[in-house]
This record gives C-alpha cells, structure tokens and sequence, in this order.
C-alpha cells in the first residue's frame, strides 16, 4: 500500500509512542509529546479558520521558540506551506521576500514590530499576528484534530526557504511533504538513534543548519530544547541542565564556546556529539572541540536545495586511520553521503575528476533529498540542474572512500557572521 510521505507523519510517530514524555522546553515551558502535539494540531486548525488555504504561504519572523517549532508541523497540516524568515535580514530585504513569496500570514516575535510598518508596505496582503501577545488567542481558534495522512499529496509543497543571497538575489526553496520527509529518515539512519537522547537547538531553524534536525528530532522522541538566542554561558548551562546530548554548530559558533572563560566550571559530560556546518572546518578546530568538550565532533555538508544535509564526516567502517591527525582531517571534511543521495565531484561537461584529492571539480547531488525547485523561478530551477543532478556551486575535490572535501565557491561570496 502506498501511503503519501509526509513530516506530518513524524508527529504522529512522537505522539503515539512517547506521548507522555517530555517533547520540547522553552524558557520556562515545557510540554509534553501529547501536548506538543496538540498545539500544533490546533495550529493548523486556527490557520484553515483564519483563511489559510492549501498552497498559500504562511512565515514565521522568530528566534527560537516552541511556537516556531510549531509551525514546523501546523503549517504543513494545514496543506500551507511553512516559510521561516531569516531574522539578520534588513527591511529591504525582508520586503523583497515578502513581495515575492505573497505569504497569507506572517507570525512575527515583539523584536520584530518596529519593522512591522515598512513589511506591511512591501506585502500588504498579510495579515501579522504577534507572537509575544496575539498567538495564545489566535492558536484557542483551533480545535486540535490528527490529520488524515491519506488526504495529503506528498508532492505539495511543506516548507519553502529563502536562501541568502548571497550570491544574488534570494530565492525560494520549495521543499515538498516527501522530501522532507525522506530528509528526516535519512538523518535519522545516520544519527538520533537514542530515544534518551536530548537535542540543543542552537542554530536559528530559519538556517538550514538549524531546520534540519526538527523533523527527526520528533520523529526519533528526543527531548528538544530551544536555544532562543546563541550565547555560551546559556549553551553550557542548557547542556548541563537538560542534559544535553546533540548539538550543531556554526565554526564562528565552536570557537566562541572554545573562548568562553567559564567553560570548565560547567559539567558538559552529556554530550556525545557535535556537528559543525555551514563553513569549513579545520582539523585543529574538530581536535580543539574534541578535547574541550570530550565527545565526538564530526563536520558536514548541505545547502538549503538539499534539505539541507547531503553528507557527513562520520566513521566509515572501510576506512582505518594511521594516527589521530588522519583521523581530526577526516573529521574536518565534508564527508560522504547520507542514505538516499548520491555526490560527485565533476568537470564542465559532468565527468567525475579523479579521486585523488588534488583533481578540483564541482560538487552535484542527486537524491531524495534535493529540492522540488525555485519558486516562482522555472528558469532559475532550470539552471542548477542537469537531468537529476544538482549543481551546488561548491568547488571540492574526492578520495576513493566516497570523502568531499570542499575547496571553493564558483563564484566569490562573503560571509559575514557564519
């Protein structure tokens, strides 16, 4: 029997069997799976109340918060798609975004209202619903009911991700119920496999980084706690509090922690795994947070067209290491892929530059994982694709254990602030 792949499903999962276990803490709050659940039922419910149809956009401007975590799963039951905001971005920008993606709701934090005038301006077709004060009364509209999984097209779209643009204009990653989906059960072969285990949040859930991991996180009943804003003393107490066992990190983030003063007077002995993203890596930075936080520290690779995670550092059973330092560069690398998706490192004309870590070649990927395309951008789409592969615009060069290691950009960028 085919049943439609959708993140929805990972909620159900949470739900029927860790029910009663302790799901998400925020702050001072804390719910269990059942009730996590049925905020975020009741959520799709206020939304298809309040107007919201199947296709139409619904953007959260929010740090870290359960009731972002919420629209993680209430959008898409509401058949909407999700749209989280980057919170770094200028009015300007942020205007563009809303121009161009029209969103029926924009759910926004108290930070964010004196930009609220110049936003609605861009798009006034929104309606905005503050965070802080409105959304208790806007989530009692709902009635909290389970979705008919059945009913759901795994190949609508869930979740749409604005990217940088860094290298040009912003666009709009469409992210389908089914790739999303497949995302989730690919991160959760490779990692989350301890239903004891605690998941620290410290990357925004607008960054691909960050929105990465909330799906499996349900899925697998780890307890999630949001890390509003990124601070080392907060981090390490969160760690200590909620025994923390996971957490992912920006380099920029992994050297503030290595530089924090008070490290050592908190008791991290929770953590089992840290993974960095987002920028390259270092072996001394994987040996330095190795030893700082005695766990194991394991670079990847992703961009937001991928879900976002293509590929990890993790152990590769076929692969011995002669001494540590061979050990803290892998670790450092790109890694291989994940369940699902496949990576090459090609020429100009798609062949595959030799294996031999000196040969620079372009990075493609093909899988589960890759996007449904760029919104509104049939053109755009068209562009980073040849037949399924997808060009990622990262320069890399390969071993023959199937390891990336990413040298350059096709393009020069800057990156301010990881």
């Amino acid at each position: 029997m085919k049943i439609p792949l959708t993140p929805l499903r990972c909620l159900h999962r949470a739900i029927d069997l860790y029910g009663a276990k302790t799901g998400v803490v925020c702050g001072d709050k804390r719910f269990t799976y059942t009730e996590f659940g049925q905020r975020c039922q009741g959520l799709a419910s206020a939304l298809q109340k309040a107007g919201v149809a199947a296709g139409d956009r619904v953007g959260f401007l929010s740090f870290n918060t359960h009731r972002l975590l919420e629209g993680y799963f209430g959008a898409p039951q509401a058949h909407a798609m999700l749209m989280p905001l980057n919170i770094r971005l200028t009015p300007p920008e942020l205007g563009a975004i809303l121009q161009h993606s029209e969103p029926k709701i924009l759910f926004h934090e108290n930070d964010f209202a004196p930009m609220l005038e110049a936003l609605r301006k861009a798009w006034p077709g929104m309606k905005t619903i503050n965070l802080d004060t409105e959304y208790a009364d806007f989530l009692a509209t709902g009635t909290p009911e389970r979705a008919d999984i059945l009913r759901y097209d795994e190949d609508s779209i869930a979740e749409l991700f604005y990217t940088s643009g860094s290298t040009g204009t912003p666009k709009g990653v469409m992210l389908s119920h089914r790739t999303v989906y497949m995302h989730a059960m690919a991160v959760a072969g490779v990692f989350n496999h301890d239903d004891n285990g605690v998941e620290l949040h410290t990357i925004p859930l607008f960054h691909a980084n960050g929105w990465g991991r909330a799906q499996t996180s349900t899925m697998m009943g780890l307890k999630q706690v949001m890390l509003r804003r990124f601070d080392p003393a907060t981090v390490c107490r969160l760690v200590q509090d909620e025994g923390a066992t996971t957490m992912s990190l920006v380099p920029t983030m992994a050297g503030a922690l290595l530089m924090f003063n008070e490290l050592a007077h908190y008791n991290l002995s929770s953590l089992r795994q840290i993974n960095i993203g987002g920028a390259a890596s270092s072996p001394e930075l994987i040996k330095r947070m190795e030893k700082a936080f005695n766990c194991e520290v394991l670079a990847g690779y992703g961009l937001t067209e991928t879900s976002p995670v293509a590929s990890s550092a993790r152990p590769k059973g076929t692969v011995t290491h002669p001494d540590e330092h061979d050990r803290y560069r892998r670790q450092a690398m790109a890694g291989w892929p994940l369940q699902g998706t496949e990576l090459r490192v090609v020429d100009a004309e798609m062949h595959d530059v030799p294996r031999d870590m000196a040969s620079i070649g372009e990075v493609v990927i093909f899988g589960d994982n890759v996007m449904d395309g760029y919104y509104k951008d049939p053109e755009g789409t068209k562009a980073v694709m040849t037949g399924p592969w997808f060009h990622s615009g990262d320069m890399a060069v390969w071993d023959q254990d199937g390891y990336v290691q990413i040298v350059d950009r096709k393009k020069d960028i800057i990156i301010s602030g990881g």
